[in-house]
């Protein structure tokens, strides 16, 4: 619907233009009565000239007088071409991708962006947005058809992945450069650790004496014969296997060449192998995903765990001290400062701005050259007509009143010469 109040302005200049044209009418007639030829050649010249303006600013919106001369109604005629010539120029003068890229570089957004966040009341502002778009996914997400939905996805892309080619690569990847050597000394340090407190050695030796008074009690009972006490054995027995393993674990430590290491690169190695190329092993690593997937316990602890997560999401989104929006406006507040102190942080995302861009630029304009001549050809031919009409038929209706004036001014002109030489 076009705008009422250009409406009226168009009607307002409209009659402007056609009182103009009536009123050098007149001044014809009354001229031609009472032999006024100055005037009368004024007035002739401008009614042509209104006439001719009039036709011209009509034909580019529809067939004057209703009758179909050629060449007219050229807007509605041609709204295909316009269409396509349109979009071209939007596309290609306002969103080639070297102009939008400037523009961005130009505008340093990280450096705005890092001023716009610094002032509390945009972080909280921001905070509460992200807040508000958290829980509206959360109620989305609680309908059960789009629960049941989500798991089906979830379940499915998670049977469709090749679990024997994702675990040799990740496999793969840990074991580059030694990696895998490092994890080793890790866990050896660990276990060394934790044999070493007091606790486990106890442990170990309350299971020797256990063991051994269930499965040799005539043995415990002729310790106690000897003066010999099945606890303190038990615990010296315990201090020896404890410093046996801590010295072998010593060893491996201490020892890059050691033979339990080879031996542990031959293992990771060999699963690795079998992980990538064994058909039979990648099988039976799929059958345990699939049976762990299709385990009914799965899908209720799925289900469980996001009831939980919603329940806590909304519980603390209905806080005023909101806990997560607190974070948030802390998180972006912390990012402002690091744009605002950190030249290197606002180069690498312009860059990445830049690069987002520069990627999405081709498809975005081409798709929005597409969406602005499809637009304009499903326009109705009267909607478009009014439209362009209303938005500048004002200044064409200019033509009309320059015309008349000009026309008679160059009419009188011509009289004035023809008598002139006359």
């Amino acid at each position: 619907m076009a705008n009422p109040e250009k409406m009226l302005k168009l009607a307002r200049m409209k009659t402007l233009a056609t009182s103009l044209l009536v009123a050098v009418v007149v001044i014809l007639i009354v001229a031609r009565m009472q032999g006024w030829p100055w005037v009368a050649a004024f007035a002739e010249a401008a009614m042509i000239g209104a006439l001719a303006d009039w036709f011209a600013v009509v034909a580019l919106f529809r067939h004057p007088l209703g009758l179909p001369i050629p060449h007219t109604a050229i807007l509605p005629r041609n709204k295909a071409r316009l269409a396509d010539n349109l979009a071209v120029f939007i596309r290609d003068k306002f969103l080639d991708t070297a102009s939008l890229v400037a523009r961005m570089r130009a505008a340093n957004l990280a450096a705005r962006l890092g001023i716009w966040l610094q002032e509390p009341k945009n972080a909280t502002l921001l905070a509460d947005r992200l807040g508000l778009i958290l829980a509206q996914s959360v109620d989305f997400m609680d309908d059960p058809r789009v629960r049941r939905l989500f798991l089906h996805a979830l379940r499915r892309r998670a049977g469709a992945m090749d679990m024997g080619d994702s675990v040799g690569r990740i496999l793969d990847a840990l074991t580059e450069h030694s990696r895998h050597q490092a994890l080793l000394d890790e866990a050896l340090n660990k276990l060394a650790h934790w044999l070493n407190e007091p606790g486990v050695k106890q442990g170990f030796a309350g299971m020797i004496v256990d063991v051994a008074g269930k499965e040799y009690p005539k043995v415990v009972s002729m310790l106690g014969l000897v003066g010999i006490s099945p606890t303190e054995l038990g615990d010296k027995v315990a201090t020896g296997i404890v410093a046996g393993v801590n010295g072998l674990l010593d060893e491996i430590a201490s020892d890059p060449a050691h033979p339990r290491r080879a031996a542990f690169d031959e293992v990771i190695a060999r699963y690795i192998q079998r992980f990538k190329h064994d058909p039979s092993f990648r099988d039976r690593v799929d059958q345990v995903k699939r049976e762990f997937l299709a385990h009914p316990a799965v899908g209720t602890y799925l289900r469980e765990l996001w009831d939980e997560l919603r329940d806590w999401l909304g519980r603390d989104m209905a806080k005023p001290d909101s806990h997560i929006r607190r974070r948030l406006a802390s998180a972006a507040s912390a990012l402002g400062a690091s744009l605002a102190t950190n030249p290197a942080l606002r180069d690498s995302l312009n860059e990445r701005i830049e690069h987002i861009v520069e990627s999405l630029a081709p498809e975005v304009r081409d798709s929005l050259g597409g969406h602005i001549a499809s637009t304009v050809r499903a326009w109705n031919d009267e909607d478009l007509v009014r439209e362009i009409e209303v938005s500048v038929g004002r200044d064409l209706q200019f033509i009309r009143l320059n015309g008349t004036v000009v026309g008679g001014l160059i009419g009188l002109a011509l009289y004035a010469i023809t008598h002139l030489f006359a």
